[in-house]
């Protein structure tokens, strides 16, 4: 290691951990003769230097020493070449500085291009393409390799560089037309993958077949994983699925881009089911037909399901009797009977990995099937349980049937309770009280929908430890129960006057359900649609106020048409539970709005 090393300040720099004083012991080892001391040292210098995709001051400083031991250094280049690589491509203040500084350490590095280590090749020209511009003076050398390398990958890898950097638009696209009659498979899909890169939408068609082509010649090799391009790089399936004609004749060609067609665009369900059905494996793919059945019509027979509903997984036949369900397939409700008789635990909760919701099939029978659904409401009378109580929503004589039991199943059962009003009757209403005087705001809530004596949670609300609880919880109260929590006004008048990230709109929608006051709450509301920066729920419960007042301030229009018109789905679908797309009540809100909105005063 050069003695130069040392003229380096190195504590007054820094890396991920702090002062960069250790970056030159950590050097020298990284030349040590010892091979587990160059991998201990390369693993903490990437760590430091490059961590988690981060560039710091140090880093730009060791990057003239990591190129040396590169070139001259006992081992371990292909590591160092992708140290290089993570320096070039980081991000944060100093990655101009630092992806100069690789750029400036590339002439010594060239030599590397005719290395006898493929690896060492490969790594080499995803070093040059992520110095991105300041590689430009390098375009010569990469496209004599092109013409000399032997090597399939290294060659994809060079016209996937070349095209990425070259500045010649017209260069650009002859070689890769050219290059769509090469041998290799793995060339002619990177060639035509950068011609589709830039392409205008709707993607050309000719250009998809020759990139499907290629993609199914290449074999088991794909471009759905990490990749060491820089940002402008898009993978063949990313740039598909720019144009849902385009990706859903990848689809019928057998990549397997069924459930992010119908993620990314709408009103492709009825495009993709047949693919979903096909390659549906385990419940989360039923779960997946359950939220495109949800979108369609249904009611055909579905002969593709009946392994799914014998599997021996209780999980699977739950999803299978869900997607049933979902594309009101023939015999459904007789499918729920038989799940609930045969797997009743597992009929009651389907919870497909630690971030979805569990999710039961025998309230959701009743919400696609309404009334038909009676005897499963009847059976969920007969035995009640707190995962399918939902059930009883609709059906209020066969709750007022089971008030005891209803009133065991406490505090699940709270909503049910509720929706029968004053025919709860008095004992629901005593456990209700009792349960509301332990501070339980679910039992005070319903409590005021039976008795319409909102006294106790307006308590429960008070009582709560913080000024923060209390106002969320406000908002919560006075959504459910409108005039009646007024005297909860203050609370919400607090939040609306908090940071924004309390929230500012939902407390606006409260104070208009308590008050009918519009002319100060509508445009919070419209505001938060306005600022929109990727849909989420609080973005749809904006749109059911708006919906509700008949309201459409002026500067949430634009978004709200969008939501209204948008090809591309506007609310992320994350994560699938086998419910329908949230994007689908979006765009109907958001329709109903345009139509009934009162004219602007």
């Amino acid at each position: 290691m050069p003695e130069r090393i040392d003229d380096i300040h190195w504590a007054a720099l820094e890396h991920a951990y702090g002062p960069a004083d250790d970056v030159p012991g950590l050097l020298r080892a990284a030349g040590s003769a010892d091979a587990r001391v160059r991998d201990e040292a390369l693993e903490e210098l990437y760590s430091s230097l490059c961590h988690q995709g981060a560039v710091y001051p140090a880093t730009a400083a060791a990057v003239p020493f990591v190129a040396r031991l590169a070139v001259d250094g006992p081992g371990h280049r292909l590591p160092l070449l992708w140290l290089l690589h993570g320096a070039a491509d980081g991000a944060g203040r100093e990655s101009r500085q630092v992806r100069r500084a690789v750029a400036a350490a590339l002439p010594a590095l060239l030599g590397l291009a005719a290395d006898e280590d493929v690896s060492v090749r490969q790594a080499l020209v995803a070093v040059i393409a992520a110095c991105e511009d300041a590689s430009l003076p390098l375009l010569p050398l990469l496209r004599a390799r092109l013409e000399e390398e032997t090597d399939a990958e290294v060659r994809t890898g060079l016209v996937t560089a070349l095209g990425l950097l070259d500045v010649s638009p017209g260069v650009r696209e002859a070689r890769n037309r050219a290059l769509l009659s090469d041998p290799e498979p793995l060339v002619r899909r990177a060639a035509v993958t950068d011609l589709l890169r830039t392409a205008p939408l709707p993607l050309p068609a000719a250009l998809v077949e020759s990139a499907l082509d290629a993609h199914e010649a290449a074999g088991s090799t794909d471009d759905t994983g990490p990749h060491p391009w820089p940002d402008a790089y898009r993978p063949l399936t990313d740039r598909l699925m720019d144009d849902p004609d385009a990706a859903l004749r990848a689809v019928e060609r057998g990549l397997p881009l069924a459930w992010e067609l119908t993620e990314a665009w709408r009103d492709r369900e009825r495009h993709v089911l047949p693919w979903l059905a096909a390659s549906a494996a385990d419940a989360e793919d039923l779960c997946r037909v359950a939220r495109v059945g949800a979108a369609l019509e249904g009611g055909e027979p579905a002969p593709w399901l009946e392994p799914h509903l014998g599997s021996e997984d209780p999980a699977v036949r739950v999803a299978a009797t869900h997607a049933a369900v979902r594309l009101r397939v023939p015999g459904a409700l007789g499918l729920v009977l038989r799940l609930m008789d045969e797997l009743p635990e597992e009929a009651a909760t389907l919870q497909l990995t630690p971030f979805t919701t569990p999710g039961t099939v025998v309230p959701v029978a009743v919400e696609v099937f309404g009334a038909a659904a009676e005897p499963v409401a009847r059976r969920v009378a007969a035995r009640p349980r707190a995962e399918w109580l939902g059930a009883l929503l609709r059906f209020p004589v066969l709750a007022a049937g089971c008030v005891d039991d209803l009133v065991r199943l406490l505090p699940a059962s709270a909503g049910v309770l509720a929706s029968l009003g004053p025919a709860a009757g008095p004992v629901a209403e005593r456990a209700l009280r009792a349960r509301a005087g332990d501070g339980d705001l679910t039992a005070a809530t319903a409590l005021a929908r039976i008795t319409g004596d909102a006294g106790p949670a307006v308590a429960v609300v008070q009582a709560l430890p913080d000024a923060l609880a209390q106002r969320t919880a406000a908002v919560r109260v006075a959504g459910e129960l409108g005039p009646r929590a007024g005297d909860l006004l203050p609370l919400l008048e607090e939040r609306l006057a908090a940071p924004s990230l309390e929230g500012w709109a939902d407390a606006a929608a409260a104070i208009w359900r308590v008050t009918g006051r519009t002319h100060d709450t509508a445009p919070v509301i419209a505001d938060q649609l306005a600022r929109r920066s990727g849909m989420h729920e609080p973005h749809l419960g904006a749109l059911r106020a708006l919906t509700a007042m008949r309201l459409l301030p002026a500067p949430a229009r634009p978004a709200v048409q969008h939501i209204a018109s948008s090809r591309r789905r506007v609310v992320s679908g994350f994560p699938c539970d086998g419910t329908p797309h949230p994007d689908v009540a979006a765009r109907r809100l958001a329709r109903e709005l345009l139509g009934r909105a009162l004219p602007a005063r």
